[in-house]
């Protein structure tokens, strides 16, 4: 199965030109952030199955994206003595160990500082990224549990303080609260070595200007992290990583995630007819009497040129006209006016 890792989404776009003290401790931290935080391997001294079933999974996939059969040697052997006769001591590591000695294994320049340090970086990824499918999947069954349990309640005839269903909401609400600290700390840690990297919503990513990560960027992801907007989600990213790895038309997926939000909001509110041709039709559903005014005329008026400004050209063969072509400047504007408008579209549901 192919797995999507940082290496391979940034492999034309050099990120550490050398391997230094910071680099080593920022990889010990994220590691530990891992081991202890997210998936602990031992749990009151005692191996938990779930967590081996993890940490198998993490090693198993990521060594066959980087082409190796482990990440690190999970066999050893070594002389010892027994009742005072030589005696091999042999077995295999635990894959929380061998994923460790790849993590944090010693520097020796026989791989370049950028390579290094992207392959150890997708497992902080993927780890990161398992632990959120596994929490959505979580959220996702929270409300059938809270009702099964209320169901429970009501059978029995039992009246308690601080029912069953409480203290499973209560329980999630822990496991959601614990993740979120993970990923707050993950990322302030790549803010302090002025590594120019974000995690949000399973991908580590580029963060180009702490402004708009801080005041824009994070607010987007946490308002698209919700299944509803996957679609939303997974252009924006795109739109990034093309930005960022210099390929073709970042602007247009910024663009189609927007297009993806409003359809969403307008299929979500029931205001949308079945006659829609286009994203105008759309926009025009979203300012519609029916929709009480959900944007104001200058509002529909603004996105309407954005898509006929930005999207369309890049939407559509230009035939034997120039090809268009947006400056990095522009392209950044672009996919932080997308960012803002569907944080702000979203926020008003």
């Amino acid at each position: 199965m192919l797995t999507d890792i940082f290496a391979e989404r940034y492999l034309s776009r050099v990120l550490w030109e050398a391997y230094t003290e910071t680099e080593s401790k920022l990889l010990v931290q994220c590691f530990r952030i891992v081991a202890e935080q997210l998936i602990p391997y031992w749990v009151d001294g005692k191996e938990s199955v779930t967590a081996k079933a993890k940490w198998t999974s993490l090693h198993d996939r990521l060594s066959m994206e980087l082409g190796l059969d482990e990440l690190a040697p999970r066999y050893y052997s070594y002389q010892t003595t027994w009742m005072g006769k030589p005696y091999t001591q042999s077995g295999f590591w635990t894959y929380d160990k061998v994923c460790k000695d790849f993590v944090c294994a010693k520097y020796t320049g026989a791989v370049s500082p950028d390579r290094f340090m992207k392959e150890r970086i997708s497992f902080v990824e993927l780890a990161f990224r398992l632990c959120e499918e596994e929490l959505t999947a979580l959220n996702l069954e929270l409300p059938k549990k809270i009702e099964a349990a209320k169901l429970q309640v009501q059978a029995r005839g039992l009246r308690i303080p601080g029912s069953t269903a409480d203290g499973i909401k209560a329980f999630n609400d822990s496991l959601n609260a614990s993740f979120k600290a993970a990923v707050d700390e993950l990322n302030e840690r790549f803010r302090r070595t002025a590594t120019q990297l974000n995690y949000h919503n399973g991908f580590i990513q580029v963060a180009t200007d702490p402004l708009v990560e801080e005041q824009i960027e994070r607010a987007f992801w946490e308002v698209v992290a919700d299944p509803m907007w996957k679609n939303v989600d997974i252009d924006m990213k795109e739109a990034l990583d093309r930005r960022d790895a210099n390929d073709r038309d970042p602007a247009f997926y910024a663009a189609r995630a927007l297009e993806s939000a409003i359809k969403i909001i307008s299929d979500r509110k029931s205001w949308t007819h079945g006659g829609e041709k286009g994203a105008h039709n759309y926009i025009e559903n979203l300012s519609s009497k029916n929709s009480g005014g959900f944007i104001k005329d200058w509002e529909r008026d603004a996105l309407k040129s954005f898509f006929t400004s930005i999207r369309n050209p890049f939407g559509h063969g230009p035939g034997s006209a120039e090809m268009p072509q947006l400056t990095l400047e522009q392209t950044n504007w672009a996919i932080e006016t997308c960012m803002s408008w569907i944080k702000g579209l979203v926020q008003r549901m």
